[in-house]
């Protein structure tokens, strides 16, 4: 098993944790928090697994693991009560999964 995939696969395993403590152990903010990181972080997970074999997808899936436990994880963390602050870091997580996505889609025109 790589690395990469090992790793998509814990990432899925917290985000699944963290959307059930969002649905059953949090309240206000500190929920919407939780059910977005792990949404973002799921998917992102099942989506890094999927590339993660194909040679050519494998920056784009770095960039999209690495985009995903950034955003994700500020938002755990203002969810468990760290300053607000972490709020700003959290685009720099949007900006690589986005980042990733698009190169992606650049890999599969220019490989036809």
């Amino acid at each position: 098993m790589s690395a990469l995939v090992l790793l998509a696969a814990l990432s899925a395993a917290l985000a699944v944790g963290a959307g059930a403590f969002g649905a059953h152990g949090a309240s206000g903010d500190a929920a919407e928090w939780l059910k977005t990181g792990a949404m973002y972080q799921l998917i992102h997970a099942v989506a890094v697994i999927a590339l993660a074999e194909r040679v050519a997808a494998r920056g784009p899936a770095w960039l999209l693991l690495t985009g995903a436990a950034i955003f994700a994880l500020t938002l755990y963390a203002m969810a468990l009560g760290a300053p607000r602050w972490f709020g700003a870091i959290t685009p720099v997580g949007g900006t690589l999964m986005i980042a990733g996505w698009l190169w992606l889609a650049w890999s599969a025109v220019r490989t036809g």
